[in-house]
């Protein structure tokens, strides 16, 4: 795609290969740029993909458009373990619907207001706020321990 736009959104290891502009939402399509990978059961390199799905997950507005992104969640075959994993990719917890960056938005903005101002402002519903603010919390609790 652009680089200004893939600079724009600054998100390492992929790149914008299309967007799609609804109505009041934009979808950007997206290209993992590594082609090998490391196992993480044996930490050798491997490029041979297995499968390839994809995971639409949100992300932080740009110009009030609600941006979700939509990612190839590749799946690969290790050929020294014999193994198969997904590929992780550092901006998106594994099983999370929404960026890193995107939560710890909507964080902030409750803490600044309330759970249910903010599940109308960003168009969520209140359990996802409220999950969202109790998964940061936590993330927080820990990071406190240290």
């Amino acid at each position: 795609m652009n680089f200004l736009l893939d600079d724009l959104i600054n998100l390492p290891k992929v790149r914008i290969r299309n967007v799609i502009k609804e109505s009041t939402e934009t979808f950007l399509i997206l290209d993992c740029l590594e082609e090998e990978v490391t196992c993480p059961h044996c930490e050798n390199k491997t490029d041979k993909i297995h499968q390839t799905r994809t995971k639409i997950v949100r992300d932080l507005p740009i110009s009030g458009q609600i941006i979700y992104l939509n990612i190839p969640k590749r799946q690969f075959h290790c050929e020294q373990c014999q193994k198969h994993f997904t590929e992780e990719l550092e901006f998106v917890e594994r099983g999370r619907r929404f960026t890193q960056r995107y939560e710890k938005y909507v964080y902030e903005r409750v803490i600044a207001s309330s759970v249910e101002q903010v599940r109308r402002e960003e168009d969520l519903s209140w359990d996802q706020v409220n999950r969202i603010h109790q998964h940061q919390y936590e993330i927080k609790k820990k990071v406190g321990r240290r």
